[in-house]
């Protein structure tokens, strides 16, 4: 067994136990990360107001992946993300 296939073995629970966390508490992570990014928006008063923003929304969607069971990808695969088909309207 190698090295990246012995450190995969040992944190297969923390995985397992972070997935668990997030299906359980993923709205609450999701308003702490908006109370954070509120915080750092009005210290920086809106300096880096887009890139707050685009850091919370990676942050939301990487806890809403990891939230998620084997399987339950809603049919986009490995990329995940939040991307629509190229023609369906922007709401």
């Amino acid at each position: 067994m190698g090295f990246i296939d012995n450190m995969r073995a040992r944190l297969s629970p923390a995985k397992d136990k972070v997935a668990d966390l997030a299906r359980q508490h993923g709205d609450r992570i999701g308003d702490g990360l908006d109370k954070a990014a509120k915080t750092v928006d009005d210290r920086t008063k809106g300096k880096y107001s887009d890139r707050i923003q685009s850091g919370t929304d990676k942050a939301k969607g990487a806890v809403e992946r990891m939230g998620k069971k084997d399987g339950e990808d809603g049919g986009r695969g490995r990329s995940g993300g939040s991307q629509q088909p190229p023609n369906s309207p922007r709401g």
